[in-house]
Protein backbone atom coordinates (compact mmCIF):
# COMPACT_ATOMS: atom_id res chain seq x y z
CA UNK A 1 0.00 0.00 0.00
CA UNK A 2 2.82 2.41 1.11
CA UNK A 3 4.33 1.83 -2.37
CA UNK A 4 1.31 2.44 -4.46
CA UNK A 5 0.87 -0.96 -5.51
CA UNK A 6 -2.66 -2.49 -5.78
CA UNK A 7 -4.26 -3.97 -2.62
CA UNK A 8 -7.73 -4.71 -1.29
CA UNK A 9 -9.32 -3.71 2.09
CA UNK A 10 -9.68 -7.24 3.77
CA UNK A 11 -7.18 -9.26 5.75
CA UNK A 12 -4.92 -7.05 7.98
CA UNK A 13 -6.06 -3.81 6.01
CA UNK A 14 -9.79 -4.33 7.55
CA UNK A 15 -8.76 -4.08 11.01
CA UNK A 16 -6.57 -0.72 10.26
CA UNK A 17 -9.79 0.71 9.22
CA UNK A 18 -11.59 -0.76 11.87
CA UNK A 19 -9.06 0.63 14.04
CA UNK A 20 -9.33 4.22 12.61
CA UNK A 21 -13.04 4.23 12.85
CA UNK A 22 -13.27 3.45 16.08
CA UNK A 23 -10.82 6.35 17.08
CA UNK A 24 -12.20 8.87 14.56
CA UNK A 25 -15.87 8.10 16.55
CA UNK A 26 -14.17 9.11 20.17
CA UNK A 27 -12.67 12.06 18.43
CA UNK A 28 -15.67 13.53 16.92
CA UNK A 29 -17.53 12.59 20.33
CA UNK A 30 -14.71 14.43 22.30
CA UNK A 31 -15.86 16.89 25.15
CA UNK A 32 -15.01 20.17 23.97
CA UNK A 33 -13.72 21.61 27.01
CA UNK A 34 -11.08 18.27 27.25
CA UNK A 35 -8.82 19.47 24.78
CA UNK A 36 -5.68 17.49 25.88
CA UNK A 37 -7.86 14.21 25.60
CA UNK A 38 -8.72 14.94 22.06
CA UNK A 39 -5.44 15.47 21.66
CA UNK A 40 -4.23 12.42 23.06
CA UNK A 41 -6.88 10.54 20.67
CA UNK A 42 -4.84 12.31 17.45
CA UNK A 43 -1.81 11.04 18.76
CA UNK A 44 -3.01 7.51 19.16
CA UNK A 45 -4.92 7.33 15.42
CA UNK A 46 -2.38 9.82 13.26
CA UNK A 47 1.14 8.81 12.30
CA UNK A 48 2.47 12.03 13.76
CA UNK A 49 0.81 15.23 15.47
CA UNK A 50 3.00 18.53 15.75
CA UNK A 51 2.23 20.61 18.68
CA UNK A 52 -0.25 23.39 18.96
CA UNK A 53 -2.32 21.71 16.34
CA UNK A 54 -6.24 21.20 16.21
CA UNK A 55 -8.52 19.89 13.78
CA UNK A 56 -11.98 20.26 14.62
CA UNK A 57 -14.48 17.41 14.07
CA UNK A 58 -15.86 16.08 12.50
CA UNK A 59 -12.39 14.40 11.21
CA UNK A 60 -11.90 11.44 8.99
CA UNK A 61 -9.36 9.35 7.78
CA UNK A 62 -9.18 6.06 6.28
CA UNK A 63 -6.36 4.35 8.63
CA UNK A 64 -4.90 7.75 10.53
CA UNK A 65 -1.41 6.11 10.46
CA UNK A 66 -0.06 7.87 7.09
CA UNK A 67 -1.26 11.34 7.79
CA UNK A 68 1.40 13.16 9.57
CA UNK A 69 0.28 16.99 10.73
CA UNK A 70 2.93 19.20 11.51
CA UNK A 71 2.89 22.13 14.33
CA UNK A 72 0.29 24.70 14.37
CA UNK A 73 -2.00 23.70 11.85
CA UNK A 74 -5.31 24.14 11.91
CA UNK A 75 -8.14 22.47 10.10
CA UNK A 76 -11.57 23.26 9.99
CA UNK A 77 -14.91 21.59 10.56
CA UNK A 78 -14.91 18.35 8.31
CA UNK A 79 -11.09 17.58 6.89
CA UNK A 80 -11.51 14.05 4.85
CA UNK A 81 -7.78 12.19 4.52
CA UNK A 82 -7.98 9.78 2.45
CA UNK A 83 -5.03 8.21 3.38
CA UNK A 84 -4.17 5.06 1.19
CA UNK A 85 -0.83 6.78 0.89
CA UNK A 86 1.30 8.66 3.03
CA UNK A 87 -0.55 12.65 3.70
CA UNK A 88 2.32 14.97 4.96
CA UNK A 89 0.92 18.52 5.82
CA UNK A 90 3.64 20.87 7.04
CA UNK A 91 3.60 23.19 10.11
CA UNK A 92 2.08 26.39 10.05
CA UNK A 93 -0.76 25.50 7.46
CA UNK A 94 -4.94 26.79 7.63
CA UNK A 95 -6.71 24.29 6.25
CA UNK A 96 -10.18 25.54 5.61
CA UNK A 97 -13.47 23.83 6.28
CA UNK A 98 -14.67 20.43 4.29
CA UNK A 99 -10.93 20.22 2.26
CA UNK A 100 -10.36 16.76 0.85
CA UNK A 101 -6.99 15.33 0.94
CA UNK A 102 -7.72 12.08 -1.74
CA UNK A 103 -4.58 9.46 -1.96
CA UNK A 104 -7.13 6.89 -3.23
CA UNK A 105 -6.73 6.11 -7.27
CA UNK A 106 -8.26 3.13 -8.99
CA UNK A 107 -7.61 1.03 -11.69
CA UNK A 108 -9.04 1.77 -14.67
CA UNK A 109 -9.41 -1.74 -15.76
CA UNK A 110 -13.23 -2.72 -14.63
CA UNK A 111 -12.95 -6.16 -14.05
CA UNK A 112 -10.14 -5.10 -11.78
CA UNK A 113 -11.89 -2.56 -9.96
CA UNK A 114 -15.14 -4.99 -9.77
CA UNK A 115 -12.30 -7.24 -7.40
CA UNK A 116 -11.64 -4.00 -5.03
CA UNK A 117 -8.45 -3.26 -6.01
CA UNK A 118 -6.94 0.04 -5.12
CA UNK A 119 -3.93 1.79 -4.76
CA UNK A 120 -2.68 5.49 -3.90
CA UNK A 121 -0.18 8.28 -4.43
CA UNK A 122 1.21 10.23 -1.75
CA UNK A 123 0.01 14.17 -0.89
CA UNK A 124 2.68 16.74 0.00
CA UNK A 125 1.52 20.03 1.41
CA UNK A 126 4.52 22.14 2.76
CA UNK A 127 4.81 24.77 5.23
CA UNK A 128 2.78 27.75 6.11
CA UNK A 129 0.13 26.37 3.30
CA UNK A 130 -3.63 27.68 3.21
CA UNK A 131 -6.00 25.69 1.57
CA UNK A 132 -9.78 27.43 1.45
CA UNK A 133 -12.92 25.78 2.55
CA UNK A 134 -13.85 23.13 0.01
CA UNK A 135 -10.62 22.43 -1.80
CA UNK A 136 -9.83 18.89 -3.08
CA UNK A 137 -6.46 17.74 -3.61
CA UNK A 138 -5.66 15.03 -5.29
CA UNK A 139 -3.66 11.93 -5.53
CA UNK A 140 -0.11 12.41 -5.75
CA UNK A 141 -0.16 16.29 -5.44
CA UNK A 142 2.65 18.29 -3.85
CA UNK A 143 2.14 22.26 -2.56
CA UNK A 144 4.66 23.97 -1.97
CA UNK A 145 5.51 26.09 1.03
CA UNK A 146 3.61 29.44 1.24
CA UNK A 147 1.20 28.25 -1.11
CA UNK A 148 -2.59 29.46 -1.16
CA UNK A 149 -5.37 27.79 -2.33
CA UNK A 150 -8.30 29.36 -3.64
CA UNK A 151 -11.94 28.07 -1.72
CA UNK A 152 -13.84 25.20 -3.89
CA UNK A 153 -10.18 24.46 -5.94
CA UNK A 154 -9.33 21.08 -7.18
CA UNK A 155 -5.42 20.57 -6.99
CA UNK A 156 -4.93 17.95 -9.77
CA UNK A 157 -1.13 18.51 -10.25
CA UNK A 158 1.69 19.89 -8.18
CA UNK A 159 1.35 23.94 -7.05
CA UNK A 160 5.11 25.70 -6.73
CA UNK A 161 6.00 27.67 -3.42
CA UNK A 162 4.50 30.71 -3.16
CA UNK A 163 1.24 30.18 -5.95
CA UNK A 164 -1.71 31.16 -5.52
CA UNK A 165 -4.04 28.97 -6.97
CA UNK A 166 -7.82 28.98 -7.67
CA UNK A 167 -10.50 26.49 -9.85
CA UNK A 168 -11.25 23.63 -11.45
CA UNK A 169 -9.06 22.29 -12.46
CA UNK A 170 -6.76 24.40 -10.26
CA UNK A 171 -3.92 27.45 -12.08
CA UNK A 172 -1.84 29.23 -10.90
CA UNK A 173 -2.88 32.90 -10.67
CA UNK A 174 -0.69 35.14 -9.40
CA UNK A 175 2.49 34.63 -6.38
CA UNK A 176 2.29 35.24 -2.81
CA UNK A 177 5.31 37.38 -2.63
Amino acid sequence: MLAGDLFRTDGDVRGDLLRAMGLMRQYNEFDPQDLAGASVILRDLLGSLGDDTYIRPPFYCDYGWNVHVGSRVFANFGLTALDNAPITIGDDCQIGPGVQLLTATHPMDPAVRREGWQSGEAITIGNTVWLGGGVIVCPGVSIGDDAVIGAGAVVTRDIPAGAVAVGNPARVIRSVY
